[in-house]
């Protein structure tokens, strides 16, 4: 088949499909969904963690995960065909991101968490990714940021360090949950940042298989030899492992990398900043947990960070 000609000088570009055209597919709605979705999965995880041991309740998630996973390909097959990785590297690209996405991230925070850090201190660690993808981006992806995007990047770790300070607990810090903590934020940036350069056209229904799969091949080990798959199934933790892989591990994670292949990283991660804000809300809409008055000044603070990083200024054109 012969392919198509270019377009002549002064052509316009055809529009886009009318399905992408979609309020439910725009970058605003996924880009706020994610957000909530996000932020939800802090109180789902520790619903569940308070009942069974990190690496059990991972090794739970990811085996639901697949179980739910394979009928709902195969469905979608019949209508549009999947694509997998076309080679041994593809795949091990694939592979490679969702250990540092999905096992480490998470079972670094979670294991933070178990070893006694408070939520508070692994909101602050992890909400400092924003930063940190900020700096690589502009060291090694050529993503140039702004004055006022450098100040929004700095405003919203000081935000949310305003929003979780009333739930840190200094007593709680060792060297442990140091450790898990700085390996799940390391994980996160390196895992998000890793699929957007090695992976940006992948099937985002297949990696996802493939990357449960790896993270269920690791984690399964280190739950029978850390933990001693170390469990307590009470509806709670079934409640958590259900939410957390329909809606995070499958739905919020594919907006993530749907965003990341739309704009630039920064922009995009910055989102990151809001989750610990959902969680408060939630919190004292679910379980009468009242904010303070820091907390509130600290939402107003991470909201205006955010804004100056996705600030796009208008450009005015000059007459020909």
């Amino acid at each position: 088949m012969n392919a198509p000609a270019p377009p002549a000088p002064g052509a316009t570009t055809p529009p886009p499909p009318a399905q992408a055209n979609s309020p439910f597919a725009s970058t605003s709605f996924l880009a706020w969904t994610f957000v909530l979705v996000w932020g939800t999965g802090y109180l789902a995880s520790k619903a569940g963690l308070q009942h069974v041991a990190p690496f059990t309740f991972l090794t739970l998630r990811f085996s639901f995960g697949l179980l739910v996973l394979l009928p709902l390909l195969l469905l979608a097959a019949r209508r549009d065909p999947l694509r997998w990785p076309g080679d041994g590297k593809a795949w091990a690209h694939v592979v490679v991101a969702g250990l540092l996405m999905h096992a480490a991230n998470l079972g670094g925070s979670h294991y933070a968490q178990y070893l006694g850090m408070s939520a508070g201190v692994t909101a602050l660690v992890l909400a400092t990714q924003p930063l940190a993808t900020a700096f690589i981006a502009a060291a090694f992806m050529h993503e140039r940021l702004r004055p006022f995007q450098w100040l929004g990047v700095f405003l919203g770790l000081v935000g949310v360090a305003f929003v979780v300070w009333h739930k840190i607990d200094v007593h709680a810090i060792h060297g442990d949950a140091v450790a898990a903590v700085l390996i799940s934020l390391t994980a996160i940036t390196a895992g998000t940042l890793y699929q957007r350069v090695f992976c940006p056209t992948v099937d985002l229904r297949t990696s996802t298989l493939i990357q449960f799969a790896a993270s269920l091949l690791l984690l399964v080990p280190l739950a029978g030899a850390v933990e001693g798959f170390k469990a307590n199934l009470v509806p709670v933790v079934f409640a958590a492992v259900a939410f957390l892989v329909l809606f995070g591990s499958i739905f919020a994670t594919n907006v993530l990398h749907t965003l990341m292949r739309r704009g630039e990283a920064t922009r995009v991660t910055s989102l990151l900043y809001l989750t610990p804000i959902v969680a408060v809300l939630l919190e004292w809409l679910l379980f009468g947990v009242v904010p303070s008055i820091l907390t509130v000044l600290g939402i107003a603070v991470t909201c205006a960070g955010v804004a100056l990083v996705a600030w796009q200024p208008r450009r005015t054109e000059r007459p020909a």
